[in-house]
């Protein structure tokens, strides 16, 4: 009897984790509804920046903006996204993961956006270079600005050589992947066919230095939204296993409960014939 009653409890304690694990896929579906709408919503904008930039850069021989210049790369430094808060399966181990492979034996600084990257850099010692985004659900459109002229006067004055940026592509619900991405030094991709001659005031390279900053910062708000997306379907499919995983469980207890009971039923008959025999002699 003792026995029944805790596989009773123990049904009860799986059924109630149930329910919020169900409740938690409900909210996860619906948050990555609106996070799916705002990549797609992002990619145009930043699509026509980026061709901005190459034609700049392209129609120009003598073009020397200090964005497009290479340098020895001494120090690094990365804008790592991560998530808020954990139970998204393997979310966030995968992006540092990735992180801990890239930056082995360099010298970087990081700026992380969500809670998780920024206890992991701090519990790891890392340079930061700003703990003003703790949450990538918080995260505007003006906060990814002023991530971009932060990198852009580190850029700038020398402090950083290369700015990269690390993110988790939302590929599908089932599938995010983690991703790295040089931001500067800007490197235009090659325009095809005959190049379109343009006049800039004041001149080309005021006009792309004027763009880069805008550009980067579409670059940023727009990894964020994967990121976020990258998060929610990753926390829907760990909490529909775990949904699941709990069915799976009160299915094989209740069996075992079923079992026990019927054991028990069995043994209480025999010990009733049993006596009843005896009285009978």
């Amino acid at each position: 009897m003792a026995s029944m009653k805790n596989i009773k409890l123990r049904i009860k304690s799986i059924e109630s984790t149930m329910q919020i694990t169900r409740a938690m896929k409900l909210v996860a579906s619906s948050r990555l509804r609106r996070a799916q709408e705002r990549v797609i919503q992002t990619r145009p904008y930043t699509q026509v920046l980026k061709d901005s930039l190459d034609q700049i850069a392209n129609s120009n021989s003598d073009f020397s903006s200090v964005y497009v210049k290479k340098r020895e790369v001494k120090k690094k430094l990365y804008i790592v996204f991560a998530g808020d808060r954990g139970l998204a399966g393997g979310y966030n181990a995968n992006m540092f993961r990735m992180i801990e492979e890239h930056t082995k034996g360099e010298d970087a600084a990081f700026l992380p956006v969500g809670k998780k990257a920024l206890e992991y850099f701090k519990k790891r010692g890392a340079e930061i270079v700003s703990e003003s985004f703790p949450m990538v659900g918080e995260v505007s459109v003006s906060d990814c600005f002023e991530m971009s002229q932060i990198i852009c006067n580190g850029y700038k004055i020398g402090a950083y050589d290369e700015i990269n940026i690390a993110g988790t592509e939302f590929v599908s619900v089932l599938s995010q992947v983690p991703f790295t991405q040089q931001l500067l030094p800007f490197s235009p991709d090659e325009v095809e066919g005959a190049r379109e001659v343009i006049d800039y005031d004041p001149d080309p390279e005021y006009v792309f230095n004027l763009i880069i900053p805008e550009y980067l910062a579409g670059i940023i708000y727009g990894v964020m939204c994967e990121s976020a997306a990258s998060e929610q379907g990753a926390r829907r499919m760990a909490m529909e296993n775990a949904t699941n995983n709990a069915s799976d469980m009160i299915g094989s207890l209740s069996l075992t409960y079923n079992r026990a009971r019927q054991s028990a039923i069995t043994q209480e008959i025999t010990e009733i014939v049993a006596g009843a025999g005896g009285g009978e002699e």
